[in-house]
């Protein structure tokens, strides 16, 4: 809230809008104070035994869609997906007009279901934190099979999606990223 403009607070707090001033910490993103807002303002998260969105295995009873989060300034974009990285046990999603990231943490084995009218076909699965060892998936123009991914290395983009399902293992956190169709 350090950058918003006075006109603009007072619109949205004359709607009714809870507004919590935050701008006393540079050390976090807004995008991370409002994570954690959220997170602390969300009663008995635990995980669930149900699948939700676009990829199941991962059981998160909390989902958070961010729209606008890409397409600005580069730092803002990277402190964005430091974000995902920082909140693994919160399911988020980066949207923006071309295309959503999210994070694939290396706990788990993934199914992405892909929605062909809406997403696709290209992908790309970037290692976040620390390379991957060894990333397999199927369900790609160009599958990994038991492939290293690291900056510096292989970077697994400009990929294709063959089908309805996705599958991705690893030994590191990926970022998951799909093209969104224009409508």
């Amino acid at each position: 809230m350090d950058s918003i403009r006075k006109e603009v607070m007072d619109f949205y707090a004359s709607l009714g809008t809870k507004v919590v001033d935050e701008s006393h910490d540079q050390d976090t993103t807004d995008l991370h104070k409002c994570v954690a807002y959220i997170r602390d303002c969300t009663p008995n998260l635990e995980k669930s035994n149900h699948c939700y969105g676009f990829v199941s295995l991962i059981y998160w009873q909390l989902r958070i869609l961010v729209a606008g989060a890409l397409g600005g300034r580069f730092d803002h974009e990277a402190g964005n997906i430091n974000v995902l990285y920082r909140f693994s046990d919160i399911r988020i999603i980066l949207l923006s007009d071309d295309c959503h990231i999210q994070l694939l943490p290396k706990t788990h084995r993934h199914d992405i279901y892909i929605q062909s009218s809406v997403e696709g076909p290209h992908c790309g699965l970037i290692p976040i934190g620390m390379p991957s060892g060894s990333t397999s998936t199927t369900g790609l123009q160009w599958d990994l099979d038991n492939t290293e991914t690291r900056f510096g290395g292989l970077v697994s983009t400009s990929n294709i999606v063959k089908g309805e399902k996705v599958t991705v293992r690893s030994d590191s956190d990926l970022l998951w990223t799909i093209s969104i169709k224009n409508q």
